[in-house]
């Protein structure tokens, strides 16, 4: 790192030239909090993490993953957690979406990604003692108040929305009326409202603003 205690790189190949070498220095704990598991688009930086999360049972290494509801909407998504947890790693789910992904490693390297852009995106490594010590114990307090990923998958999680949970999620966010909502998606309008009614019910919600709150508060993808 040049002894820098602070620097700035653009994409996931930058972070992985200038620092990839820091995912495999973890020697006593590696943290983890992403609001899914497509965080890092290059291989070589998923493959950094997979490295780390296998390594989660060696003796005096801890290695704990934090995610946004929205990683448990996704069945394989599901399955691959199991795995990461079955090998060793703990892993929590935030009652809330987390809008950026943070790792730290042995409570002395930070990396922090930032927004997407065009360019691709930015993310902060620091060594920074204070900067790392104050992320860390924001780390543990969110940890703390997570929930675990047995009790999730138990039924106390996040629900499961398919590709027309999601269509149908949009058309409400679209303000269109039903009619219109109904023939942009190819269903009658029977259909749809019998949709809507099993969608706010999967959601808890009474009303179909309460749906896409609560849907906005679980951080639920919506179709793109």
């Amino acid at each position: 790192m040049r002894n820098e205690p602070v620097f700035s790189v653009h994409g996931d190949v930058e972070l992985m030239t200038r620092a990839g070498h820091l995912f495999e220095s973890a020697r006593s704990e590696f943290l983890c909090a992403a609001r899914d598991l497509a965080t890092w688009s290059q291989p070589e930086a998923r493959a950094a993490i997979r490295a780390r999360m296998r390594t989660a049972d060696a003796p005096d290494f801890t290695a704990r993953k934090l995610l946004s509801p929205v990683a448990l909407a996704d069945e394989a998504a599901r399955a691959h957690l199991r795995l990461v947890r079955s090998r060793g790693a703990l892993v929590r789910i935030s009652g809330s979406p987390l809008p950026h992904e943070t790792i730290l490693i042995d409570r002395r390297v930070m990396i922090l990604a930032g927004r997407e852009t065009p360019a691709g995106r930015e993310y902060t490594v620091t060594t920074s003692p204070a900067l790392v010590e104050g992320v860390h114990s924001l780390f543990l307090a969110l940890w703390d108040s997570a929930v675990d990923l047995d009790t999730c998958l138990r039924g106390a999680g996040v629900p499961h929305l398919d590709a027309d949970g999601r269509r149908i999620l949009d058309a409400l966010a679209s303000g269109l009326t039903d009619e219109s909502a109904a023939g942009r998606l190819g269903l009658s309008l029977r259909t749809y409202r019998r949709r809507v009614a099993a969608l706010m019910a999967e959601l808890e919600a009474s009303s179909r603003f309460q749906a896409g709150l609560r849907a906005g508060e679980l951080g639920l993808p919506r179709e793109r």
